[in-house]
């Protein structure tokens, strides 16, 4: 019914059931899968980089599936122009003005597949959609659909034909995420599940959007304890300070780590973070907002996640 209130009991067990339904068509990946809903429920971004073929699309497939919501999927090719996303004003000869058309952008769930095959200029063209939910064009603004999500697939800068994400659209990212292969036996029951088709085609939603927004609400209401939230700067300025790095977690990047610590709280049924939270997601969050001396952002991930790694090991855990 419209206003009825809805316990945190009863949203969290909805968090749950979309981990579910998405761990059941993605298998072996339910770190993964719990990562994305991560991001979905702080209301921000997912990019998920790795080589072709181990499931990206098929993980973001199955997440924008699991909502009753609007779903396009944008393949990002060489030749793909800005207004092939956000959309364009046509001339109506009848009526002697511009129509606007909206874009794939005017989705819930935006599916941006290999965005680093398309060329800077039409990659920035997500940014203002990112950051804002809302796109510019021609002097108007129009405000996107809510809950608004873009999760992003990438190969491998080092790959043929791609280019490396601008450090300003990598920002908007909550999380950067590696697939990887799966396990030897979840690889064999994909063989199994995948004989007739591909199970994400039947897949059912599990909730609407409405309630989407619902958890998005409720998840900034989760305490995050004040011995947390200094840890946390701790790590930030450790960043900025160390002689390794050229640049620092910016503070867009510690709100967002914020905000996923109070996801993760969530999705794991509790009301409250734990220091645990922290430290578990800032792999996730944090490397790809830092950038070595001397180096191409982004481009050493290992070296980028071996830094922040020792920075969380030598910054003790509050108790």
């Amino acid at each position: 019914m419209p206003g009825e209130l809805v316990s945190l009991e009863e949203l969290q067990r909805s968090a749950n059931s979309l981990l579910e339904n998405i761990s059941s068509v993605v298998l072996g990946k339910r770190d993964v899968a719990q990562l994305c809903l991560v991001a979905l429920l702080a209301d921000e971004h997912v990019l998920l980089e790795d080589v072709p073929g181990v499931g990206k699309t098929l993980m973001g497939k199955a997440l924008s599936r699991s909502v009753d919501g609007s779903f396009c999927r944008v393949q990002f090719t060489p030749d793909l122009l800005p207004s092939d996303i956000v959309g364009s004003s046509i001339f109506n000869s009848q009526q002697s003005e511009f129509i606007f058309n909206e874009g794939p952008i005017f989705s819930n769930f935006v599916l941006a597949d290999e965005i680093n095959r398309a060329p800077p200029r039409t990659q920035s063209a997500l940014l203002e959609a990112m950051s804002e939910a809302q796109v510019s064009v021609d002097g108007t603004t129009y405000c996107l659909a809510k809950p608004f999500m873009v999760i992003a697939t990438q190969n491998p800068f080092e790959f043929e034909g791609t280019y490396v994400l601008p450090e300003s659209q990598l920002d908007r990212f909550l999380v950067r995420i590696s697939m990887g292969y799966p396990d030897r036996e979840f690889e064999n029951d994909i063989f199994q599940d995948h004989r007739k088709g591909e199970p994400v085609d039947e897949l059912q939603p599990v909730c609407n959007w409405r309630r989407v927004l619902e958890m998005q609400a409720t998840v900034r209401d989760v305490a995050v304890e004040e011995s947390i939230t200094q840890y946390m700067l701790d790590i930030v300025h450790a960043t900025r300070e160390s002689p390794e790095l050229a640049v620092g977690v910016s503070t867009r990047g510690a709100l967002a780590w914020y905000r996923a610590v109070q996801s993760l709280a969530f999705i794991d049924g509790r009301s409250y973070a734990i220091p645990d939270d922290a430290k578990g997601l800032a792999i996730a969050v944090l490397p790809h907002r830092i950038q070595l001396r001397g180096g191409v952002h982004g481009s050493q991930r290992d070296e980028l996640e071996a830094i922040i790694n020792e920075i969380t090991s030598r910054i003790a855990l509050p108790t």
